[in-house]
């Protein structure tokens, strides 16, 4: 069946109930990466709240990513195995809580028909607040479904990408991953078997697993954490990118930046391969 455009279009939910504690925090710190250095304590700080000398935890930015996990504006009948993360573009209104109760209101925010053979791209907008309703964040996420295109949707309208600087990048991080690192990313919330079961992969055109293009994006923030904002997740105003290929589990993602007053630009590639994996990124520090 073709996606139902109208319909989806109007989708909405408004004031669903989450909650999470400094364990969901350090899963997700975990999960990109934190404390693989178990002496360093600037990604401790991250991971463990039980030091001799009393340090606050932190929480990284992108923790807001999934923080919420599961909402959305309600179900569009899409083809699953062909469903990969296109973009998110995260704009924080204050620093992510180690602990929070909050709402949650999600809506369609456009749906664009790349054609019959080249997919459709489904944009969706979610907003946190606090208990006070005083935002915490607002989420963008776009949606790639490889297998829904031509639909008979509009082809135009979606927002323009972040042009990166054409100069050589200012500075450049290697961020190795773990072969295991999925099945840790996994256990905040996207239980998306293209991750984790090497028969659903190979049924969706890939020799193996790969690592979420969520994961992926919580790399860039920590290199941005590391280059730009000394371990200051107060310092984040936005932080987007576009995810262009797959990383597989243990490779290593090299993050280029650009930085140009209060903005770092930034790309990732896995030279290995010779790959570029996200693009268009970039990081709005206050």
């Amino acid at each position: 069946m073709p996606l139902d455009y109208p319909a989806a279009l109007n989708l909405r939910t408004c004031g669903a109930r989450y909650s999470w504690t400094d364990r969901e925090v350090m899963l997700y710190a975990l999960g990109v990466g934190m404390g693989s250095d178990p002496l360093k304590e600037e990604e401790l700080q991250f991971v463990n709240e039980a030091f001799a000398t009393s340090k606050p935890l932190k929480v990284i930015p992108t923790f807001a990513s999934v923080c919420v996990w599961g909402a959305r504006p309600g179900v569009i009948d899409l083809n699953r195995v062909m469903v990969v993360d296109g973009e998110r573009d995260i704009t924080f209104h204050k620093p992510m809580p180690v602990a929070a109760n909050v709402t949650a209101d999600a809506r369609v925010r456009g749906i664009y028909d790349k054609g019959k053979e080249k997919g459709a791209i489904v944009q969706n907008e979610v907003v946190v607040r606090e208990g006070s309703g005083d935002k915490i964040v607002t989420i963008l996420s776009s949606t790639f479904a490889r297998g829904d295109g031509g639909f008979g949707g509009p082809s135009e309208g979606m927002p323009e990408p972040h042009q990166v600087p054409r100069r050589a990048p200012d500075r450049s991080l290697d961020i190795p991953t773990r072969p295991d690192q999925a099945l840790i990313y996994r256990l905040s919330g996207d239980r998306n078997p293209l991750h984790s079961d090497p028969e659903f992969a190979c049924r969706a055109g890939f020799s193996r697993p790969i690592l979420h293009g969520m994961c992926t994006y919580g790399l860039t923030c920590r290199a941005v954490l590391q280059s730009y904002a000394d371990y200051d997740p107060s310092a984040f105003h936005r932080h987007r990118a576009r995810f262009s290929a797959p990383v597989f589990p243990g490779e290593v993602v090299t993050v280029n930046l650009w930085k140009d007053g209060n903005s770092i630009s930034f790309e990732a590639c896995v030279r290995e391969r010779r790959v570029t994996v996200v693009k268009n990124g970039q990081t709005v520090l206050h």
